[in-house]
């Protein structure tokens, strides 16, 4: 029953995040389809799911893929429906227990992916939950993310989240507790995303979202949508996330001078996100109307150290600058805007560490392979468990495998200790 339960809400979730991508209405969504809202309504909270011909209907008019619903490609006959019903529970089963396996071996990514299962009621750790201290506490792992103390941050994150829930739920719960468990999951987008987890990362993403929206937050709602796009792009789903967060921008840019601190930090990265989806898209005019946006909202404020609520600042707008150009393949240009940084101090580890590796990846589109390695050694100084995720695994071992003459016995030792030999 649990389990039924759970992935009836996230079959609710799927529909809910299509019906938000395209920008409809639930209202608009049922009249094409000729039900009432409320139908669509208890289908996003995760009941009625078991009405397979309207998942198929509302698959067809939302374009989600029947195999994200659980369905398989179209019967022919009412047997035919009442087998695949039977078939889908059984999936629908194995899914939850898919879901639920870790990608990981080590027992606290496990405990964090329970702890963002739909349904699942986690044990809170018993601290007060006056919300000062939850508010020190989610600095603190915004604080964990920034200084890449990954392996602290998945040990804390579940405590702080299933805290954050009691706070959050019931009569009693403030929109500021809600604020702060949107930011927790957001939290857990980023390090899913270093993980190499979109899957999970899906699913966090999807509970911050709705924390945000519950928050009536606009800042918070911009860094929900920002994680949002963040794993759209990691999906290659580039021009979804170039919509979403364009839309969401239009909304909240403009009167600098007379917002907060916060406020413009929150719309500074969104910007910075949207400067990054456009050039995976290839946009090179939209990357450039993103970064000029971002500059702007850069005269305005700067929060540039690891213990800020963000991280933005007219650095943070240049280092998007050197990767958009990698991106592109521009090398050059990308090393040319990365020098000055280079002989900058970056207060914030998990930036510093970014920027080294960026410059590593142009190095390496020049075949310059002994300084992309030398890039690399500098970024694991900066940040030795980020240069352990997967996407620089990958290019170490890109790299070392390009080395085919062994001329760099440094980079292939450097490559077998991550664990990835050419």
């Amino acid at each position: 029953m649990a389990e039924t339960q759970n992935e009836a809400r996230r079959i609710g979730e799927v529909i809910r995040r299509a019906r938000v991508l395209q920008r409809r209405s639930q209202k608009d969504v049922a009249s094409a389809l000729g039900y009432h809202q409320s139908k669509v309504s208890r289908l996003e909270s995760g009941r009625g799911t078991d009405d397979v011909r309207m998942l198929r209907e509302v698959a067809q008019a939302l374009n989600i893929p029947l195999h994200h619903l659980g369905l398989a490609a179209a019967p022919n006959t009412t047997s035919d429906l009442e087998a695949e019903d039977m078939h889908r529970r059984t999936l629908l089963a194995a899914g939850v227990a898919a879901l639920a396996v870790p990608t990981s071996p080590a027992a606290t990514h496990h405990v964090l992916i329970r702890v963002l299962l739909p349904g699942t009621s986690p044990t809170a750790t018993g601290q007060v939950l006056d919300i000062k201290g939850l508010r020190d506490r989610t600095r603190a792992v915004r604080h964990l993310f920034c200084t890449c103390d990954y392996t602290e941050l998945e040990r804390t994150l579940p405590g702080l989240i299933a805290d954050l829930r009691q706070a959050a739920g019931g009569s009693s719960g403030t929109a500021e507790a809600s604020g702060l468990l949107a930011t927790a999951y957001q939290t857990s987008v980023s390090l899913l995303l270093k993980r190499a987890d979109q899957g999970n990362a899906w699913l966090a993403a999807g509970r911050a979202m709705a924390e945000a929206e519950r928050s009536g937050d606009p800042v918070v709602l911009a860094a929900s949508v920002r994680v949002h796009a963040h794993v759209l792009i990691r999906e290659k789903h580039t021009p979804q996330a170039v919509n979403i967060i364009r839309h969401t921008a239009d909304q909240l840019t403009g009167a600098y001078d007379q917002r907060s601190p916060r406020y413009l930090a929150a719309v500074g990265l969104l910007l910075l996100r949207g400067a990054t989806a456009a050039s995976r898209n290839g946009d090179r005019d939209t990357t450039e109307d993103f970064l000029t946006g971002a500059r702007e909202v850069a005269r305005y404020v700067a929060f540039d150290r690891p213990d800020a609520w963000a991280n933005f600042s007219p650095t943070n707008v240049t280092l998007h600058q050197v990767s958009a150009a990698v991106s592109f393949g521009d090398a050059g240009i990308a090393l040319e805007a990365a020098r000055p940084l280079m002989r900058r101090h970056i207060p914030v580890p998990e930036r510093r560490a970014a920027l080294w590796v960026d410059a590593a990846r142009a190095y390496s589109q020049q075949g310059r392979l002994a300084d992309g390695y030398q890039a690399l050694r500098i970024a694991e100084s900066c940040a030795a468990q980020d240069i352990r995720r997967p996407a620089v695994r990958e290019l170490v071992a890109d790299m070392a495998a390009r080395d085919r003459r062994r001329t760099l016995p440094a980079l292939h030792h450097f490559s077998r200790q991550l664990g990835v030999p050419a």
